[in-house]
């Protein structure tokens, strides 16, 4: 794709997103049924210009911040939570590249990503003692460096141009190597099997005896030593995904009742139904499922302002604190809310609406999937302790 050298408005962007949304919205069904990479649905998102969006606008991108990527990544969600999660990784990768990247590393990797490349996460790993015990190691191979170990939950790697791998340096110390994709010694398997998102295809990476450029390696370990921001703005693509789901569970009940479901007889008889969504109580539950909906994308649209008046680079930090926990928030309560819209949606379809060839239920599995990457509780927690204590939440990637 050729981009344009002027930044695009934040209402362009939303306006692309629509569009991208609506285009790929009557494949949902499908590609959930599948569970195949989205190739084609991944490249028209890339061709949009869309990873380019929270790019700085010196370095060619748009400049565009969170409360554009949160409007982005909930309206896409909506149609398709899978294709909203596939670039998750890629805005935090940008973020570590604005706040800790050398020149040469923005030189290196960002006029691709305005070209339309994506940076795909492999951080994750299994076995350890917790989700942050790595066994993946940065080690000395004479003039050069290398990286062996196995990635779990690699979402988007299989069609990205780059990844973005976390290992422990020789000092142990958390670092973050820039790969391409097709490396030598890189493999990516498609072996993603979980009940919902999926087409995210987070498969397995393998990464053996792959050669890393020293230049390309970013000191991960150094943001977490001073007051940062990266956690919480990668936690606000966690939640705009769930304010998607909610959105698009309601409005994919709301049709069914519209279009096919039938009053209960006793709405019929006792009540005058005409319809079942004139059934006092389907209009009783819709409305508190819409409300909480409509709150959720409200308490979203609130922690992006929040974190785009504080800025990446923080160094206050009560600043710090104050946007971790409006972000902790508004995770929290849109995976609840997720959760329970698209598991309600079914007590306002009726039975007619657990037939599988409508697949209503892949709104559930996608909610119930994705909101357990973070545990709710933890941050109803560091929540509660700042409202009654002051105490600041921990500072690390999650929150």
């Amino acid at each position: 794709m050729v981009r344009t050298p002027v930044p695009r408005t934040h209402e362009h962007v939303v306006a692309t997103a629509e569009e991208f949304a609506a285009a790929v919205k009557p494949g949902a069904v499908e590609r959930d049924r599948v569970g195949a990479v989205p190739r084609a649905e991944v490249a028209e998102f890339e061709n949009l210009g869309l990873p380019a969006i929270t790019v700085p606008v010196d370095d060619g991108g748009d400049g565009l911040g969170p409360r554009t990527l949160a409007e982005v990544i909930r309206i896409v969600a909506a149609a398709d939570p899978a294709l909203a999660q596939t670039p998750q990784g890629h805005y935090l990768a940008v973020d570590i590249l604005r706040l800790l990247g050398t020149p040469l590393q923005r030189a290196r990797i960002l006029p691709a990503v305005v070209d339309g490349a994506r940076i795909a996460p492999v951080l994750a790993e299994r076995g350890g003692h917790h989700a942050q015990d790595l066994k993946t190691r940065l080690i000395s191979d004479g003039t050069r460096w290398r990286v062996d170990g196995t990635k779990y939950y690699c979402t988007g790697a299989i069609t990205a141009r780059w990844l973005a791998v976390s290992a422990l340096d020789p000092d142990g110390r958390l670092v973050l190597a820039f790969v391409e994709r097709d490396a030598p010694g890189v493999a990516i398997d498609e072996d993603w099997a979980a009940m919902g998102q999926r087409s995210t295809v987070s498969g397995t990476t393998t990464l053996d005896g792959v050669a890393i450029d020293g230049d390309l390696v970013v000191p991960y370990w150094s943001a977490f030593e001073k007051p940062q921001l990266l956690g919480a703005r990668a936690q606000l693509v966690h939640t705009a995904i769930e304010a998607g789901i909610a959105e698009g569970a309601l409005a994919d009940a709301a049709e069914f009742v519209r279009t096919r479901s039938r009053p209960f007889f006793e709405a019929v008889r006792y009540g005058g139904a005409n319809a079942a969504s004139d059934d006092p109580h389907i209009l009783l539950r819709f409305g508190q499922l819409a409300t909480r909906t409509r709150a959720s994308t409200q308490l979203l649209r609130w922690a992006a302002g929040e974190l785009e008046d504080i800025g990446l680079d923080v160094a206050d930090p009560d600043a710090a604190a104050h946007g971790s926990i409006a972000v902790a928030q508004a995770k929290a309560f849109a995976s609840e809310v997720a959760v329970d819209v698209a598991s309600q949606l079914f007590a306002l379809t009726g039975a007619s609406g657990t037939d599988r060839r409508h697949d209503l239920d892949r709104h559930w599995r996608n909610a119930r999937t994705h909101s357990v990457h973070d545990p709710v509780d933890w941050k109803y927690h560091h929540i509660g302790a700042w409202e009654l204590s002051g105490v600041a939440p921990p500072n690390h990637g999650q929150i």
